[in-house]
């Protein structure tokens, strides 16, 4: 595929993989004000492809953040890290939750990083996710 628009079925295809969170926050596109959309893991001004290798399922805010960045400063060590990749990383070997699963804990320097880079725990993001979490609909599964 081009940098054309990526078609109605590859999008399916790619929230259903993602069971229709955002797979950096975490946050269901059933509860999302906004419209998700398809992100490019390496972005298309990187070379990335639309293919579905490096395709992932973003909220806006994570989308809006993560642009075209590929990479982040660890903020517990300084070092420039990878952003977390869904296709080849396990979100729950990066990252975790507070008590009250509100906030998102990054677990290692890929994890710190992107939780900063993307803004993982935006003020919104946390209302929803107490919200969410007080009525058992958060963590997901």
């Amino acid at each position: 595929m081009s940098s054309a628009r990526i078609p109605a079925s590859i999008r399916r295809v790619v929230a259903a993989r993602a069971r229709n969170y955002c797979e950096y926050c975490r946050c269901s596109d059933r509860f999302a004000t906004e419209s998700f959309s398809v992100e490019h893991i390496q972005p298309q001004s990187a070379e990335g492809a639309s293919v579905l290798e490096n395709l992932a399922w973003s909220c806006m805010g994570c989308n809006g953040h993560k642009h075209a960045k590929t990479q982040a400063t660890d903020p517990e060590t300084g070092e420039t890290v990878a952003l977390f990749h869904p296709r080849q990383q396990i979100w729950d070997e990066h990252f975790g939750w507070n008590e009250t699963f509100t906030r998102v804990i990054g677990k290692t320097p890929c994890g710190r990083a992107t939780v900063e880079a993307l803004h993982l725990n935006r003020a919104g993001v946390m209302n929803l996710r107490l919200v969410l979490a007080n009525a058992g609909l958060h963590p997901p599964q």
